[in-house]
């Protein structure tokens, strides 16, 4: 089974063509990343307008790295959620002409259940952190983390009803958190990467007290990141931007500060459900600092960490069409009606805001 899939819920125009076993024939992403960086965040009207001029010159592209026609697919699967209203709306608009004209069959995919299952896309090249195993067999624990959302979740198996969400953020994502840092640090959007690359120079000692203990109850596997972006935006308004090598230890704190909760809590997850597997998923799973640890804290446990090539940790439209494999290869279809939703339809566990819980 070859399926299309598109994929633009936020700031990639991105297409790829997939089998049900995973290979990545084609996968084209155009990125927004130039149009945003001015505004310090991705604008919803500049992404919708650019989706739609980029997204059949991208369709057309993976179809032509595939060396296939429309003719040639069989399906077309497309992000319907989570995702920013206009920008998903301009992907499931396109999907659904072609399924259409081509008279093929449509399934909407949850962006991210994309993510939790992109570990399973087979990519030339190793991961940067491969496994003893090539790829984890069910059940797995999947720490989710990117610009818009961050949660620990159990992954019995492909399916909505299959995925559980165990702890999530009461309020900034982790990826959201580096770029509102890097902003108050002058670094440029996107920050993560910028950010990622002076911590490894730092010393996070050096700038300890800049940064606060994020959510160390050791029995939440909740997490809160806007506390440690105030801390910074503070210690910024008393001492003024950081420079030289100030700069890289006020990195490294904060990014010391940001992996060891995703890293404790993605581990505490794992041996409460007693799961060996555990799989990095979302664009902060591309984060060198996030792996290395990760893969520390497994080792020291006896887990199994399996972690995808970059390619597949920022949003790509291989873990549409791979999702949407699964679900066409499993009897299911939606119909030309499917609307975008701006929420997820995995159930959530975790109350947004402060408080006790």
């Amino acid at each position: 089974m070859r399926v299309l899939g598109i994929e633009t819920s936020c700031d990639e125009t991105a297409a790829a063509v997939v089998t049900e076993g995973g290979d990545v024939l084609s996968d084209v992403v155009r990125s927004q990343v130039a149009l945003h960086a001015p505004y310090g965040g991705v604008v919803p009207e500049i992404a919708a307008r650019d989706h739609a001029r980029a997204v059949v010159p991208v369709v057309r592209e993976a179809l032509a790295r595939a060396g296939m026609t429309a003719a040639d697919l069989d399906g077309v699967a497309v992000t319907s959620r989570p995702g920013l209203a206009g920008a998903l709306l301009v992907g499931m608009q396109a999907a659904k002409g072609l399924a259409w004209a081509a008279g093929k069959p449509l399934v909407g995919v949850d962006h991210l259940v994309g993510h939790l299952l992109a570990v399973f896309l087979r990519r030339d090249g190793a991961p940067l952190l491969p496994s003893p195993e090539p790829r984890p067999s069910f059940p797995y624990v999947a720490l989710l983390a990117s610009g818009g959302h961050t949660a620990i979740y159990r992954v019995d198996g492909p399916a909505i009803g299959a995925i559980r969400e165990l702890g999530a953020t009461r309020d900034d994502a982790a990826g959201e958190a580096f770029d509102k840092v890097a902003k108050l640090l002058g670094l440029g959007y996107p920050g993560g990467p910028v950010v990622d690359r002076l911590a490894a120079t730092g010393d996070a000692a050096a700038a300890a007290e800049a940064v606060p203990a994020l959510m160390a109850r050791k029995e939440s596997l909740e997490f809160s990141f806007s506390g440690i972006k105030s801390s910074v935006a503070r210690h910024v308004a008393r001492r003024g931007r950081p420079e030289g090598q100030a700069l890289h230890d006020l990195c490294a704190a904060f990014q010391g500060a940001v992996v060891d909760a995703l890293v404790q809590k993605t581990v505490r997850a794992a041996r409460a459900e007693g799961v060996e597997r555990v799989v990095l998923g979302g664009g902060v799973a591309a984060n060198r600092g996030l792996r290395a640890r990760m893969a520390a804290a497994c080792e020291r446990r006896g887990l199994a960490l399996f972690v995808p090539p970059f390619a597949s940790c920022t949003d790509n439209g291989a873990m549409i069409a791979y999702a949407g494999a699964l679900r066409l290869a499993a009897g299911e279809r939606d119909a030309l009606d499917l609307a975008p939703e701006t929420r997820t339809a995995l159930p959530r566990v975790t109350r947004k805001g402060g408080g006790v819980r």
